[in-house]
């Protein structure tokens, strides 16, 4: 593990479970993060959650007393802009997402639409209604081209509960029109190839630190990436034992990384 860690010079931090649990930051985050930026490395968080702005990020991490630079924050939804950006440039876009979503869109000069479109995008919306939904079946139904943000089936809510995700969403449209989407957050290979770019760092030289073995570390599976599991957040052990997906390093938070820095 240590030798392995000593090629490392990006962590993709997670954020939910990895470096703070609901509204509380966990006490042994600000170590790890000073101490990555003392050995000369540097840290990015990436979040599947597409309901919230990067801004929103930006200033809940404030909040708890990490400030960043803006490219530090990394969310799925602009790994869903960038390709469209590059893949179908210019076409209209009907978004199922929550206001602080479509400002994303927005802010990135993306043409939405409420009518007739040729794209539906699929984002986790806290503000869903089935008007919404309707209008995006009748659109999948007929032909668009269809794709999802992040895969993720429920989202983590104060007391331990959970609300459904975008996951969750896209079964409810695939029961009406038989149409699944393409998703882009993590796993997807779309954020593993945006993570690179993005930090400008070889695989080698990432790491990817989560606490859920479906999204965060699979994104790095089958890659020279290193997926490192952390056990303060929703997967344990036993769920490691189930799962066809492995870490390459297992800790029970990062306090360990940081011991071994």
């Amino acid at each position: 593990m240590e030798d392995r860690m000593q090629k490392i010079k990006c962590f993709i931090l997670d954020m939910d479970g990895t470096i703070y649990l609901g509204n509380e930051l966990f006490d042994f985050t600000p170590d790890f993060l000073k101490k990555v930026e003392e050995t000369g490395r540097e840290y990015y968080f990436f979040t599947n959650n597409s309901s919230k702005s990067q801004q929103a990020y930006i200033d809940r991490l404030a909040g708890m007393g990490i400030r960043i630079r803006p490219e530090q924050m990394m969310i799925s939804s602009h790994v869903m802009i960038e390709y469209l950006k590059e893949h179908h440039p210019g076409k209209n876009i009907y978004v199922v997402g929550t206001p602080s979503l479509i400002h994303e869109f927005e802010t990135f000069h993306m043409p939405l639409t409420e009518e007739n479109p040729n794209i539906v995008i699929l984002g986790f919306d806290t503000t869903l209604t089935y008007e919404k939904m309707a209008k995006a079946c009748h659109y999948v139904r007929n032909g668009c081209v269809y794709y999802g943000i992040n895969p993720d089936w429920n989202c983590p809510i104060e007391g331990g509960d959970f609300i459904p995700d975008c996951g969750s969403m896209a079964k409810m449209i695939e029961a009406s029109t038989g149409r699944f989407p393409e998703f882009f957050g993590k796993p997807s290979k779309h954020t593993l190839d945006y993570i690179i770019r993005q930090t400008g760092y070889s695989p080698e030289e990432i790491a990817i630190v989560g606490d859920r073995l479906y999204t965060d570390i699979a994104v790095a599976d089958k890659s020279p990436v290193t997926s490192i599991l952390v056990l303060s957040g929703e997967s344990t052990m036993e769920d490691v034992k189930k799962s066809d997906v492995k870490p390459n390093m297992i800790v029970d938070s990062l306090e360990n990384i940081t011991e071994i820095l």
